[in-house]
């Protein structure tokens, strides 16, 4: 699904322009994200938060971990995070919630992180 393919680009854009024009462009302008580790609204707080995951994880990439499950308005996924073409150190799972063909909403979990 396009729209999760480019919603993970924004967690792995490092410029910081570049990742603000991906998360205006998946996002609702008061769009929230909420995981065990963070609870953000808005598309300021949601690229914030991306940038301070890039500082915490430099050089690491998110990817899909298999396909998007998708219907209605509804996109269920597993993610990597980990150094590229090798095996990931943290794996999550994301439920966003689309409107108007944004995300509106993503839950996140973690299932798996470094100890």
């Amino acid at each position: 699904m396009e729209l999760i393919e480019t919603y993970l680009a924004a967690w792995n854009t490092a410029d910081p322009a570049a990742r603000r024009a991906l998360v205006d462009e998946v996002w609702t302008a008061d769009g929230t994200y909420t995981d065990p580790l963070a609870a953000v609204a808005g598309r300021d707080q949601i690229d914030a938060l991306i940038g301070a995951v890039q500082q915490q994880f430099p050089g690491l990439e998110f990817r899909l971990a298999g396909p998007v499950d998708a219907h209605h308005d509804l996109a269920r996924f597993t993610w990597h995070l980990g150094p590229p073409g090798a095996e990931p150190i943290v794996v999550g799972f994301d439920v966003a919630v689309i409107v108007d063909g944004r995300i509106a909403t993503v839950h996140g979990f973690l299932d798996r992180v470094p100890a």
